[in-house]
């Protein structure tokens, strides 16, 4: 009987633990992406192609621009129908470290001769 309540015990601390955990994760998740922004072309203030916009990370647009990633704060790019516009002057050397940043932390390449997929067939 008594380990029976050691048992509960242990469980509901285990479980209160758990409980202030989730809610911190989930204090620090910011605004949802907006879908809406991915796969677009992106084009500067005069109209020329930057490149496409492949994710949105916190506040940042990462854009591909040939075999380059670049990143531009949401707070310069404007949403159209089927384009996005970055506004104002473009930093492309600012732009270049956001985008490499992304990459470094979240960009993985896949190949079509993957280890891991001739292990599954």
């Amino acid at each position: 009987m008594v380990l029976i309540g050691i048992l509960e015990v242990i469980g509901m601390i285990f479980f209160f633990n758990k409980k202030k955990d989730v809610n911190e994760m989930m204090k620090t998740i910011t605004e949802p992406a907006d879908p809406s922004m991915i796969c677009k072309f992106v084009l500067d203030s005069s109209g020329k192609k930057i490149g496409e916009s492949v994710s949105v990370t916190e506040d940042v647009l990462i854009i591909k621009s040939g075999s380059l990633f670049l990143g531009v704060p949401l707070k310069h790019v404007v949403s159209g129908d089927k384009t996005l516009v970055v506004k104002g002057l473009f930093d492309f050397t600012k732009a270049y470290e956001l985008g490499e940043k992304w990459r470094k932390e979240s960009y993985r390449e896949m190949y079509q001769h993957d280890q891991s997929a001739k292990k599954s067939k």
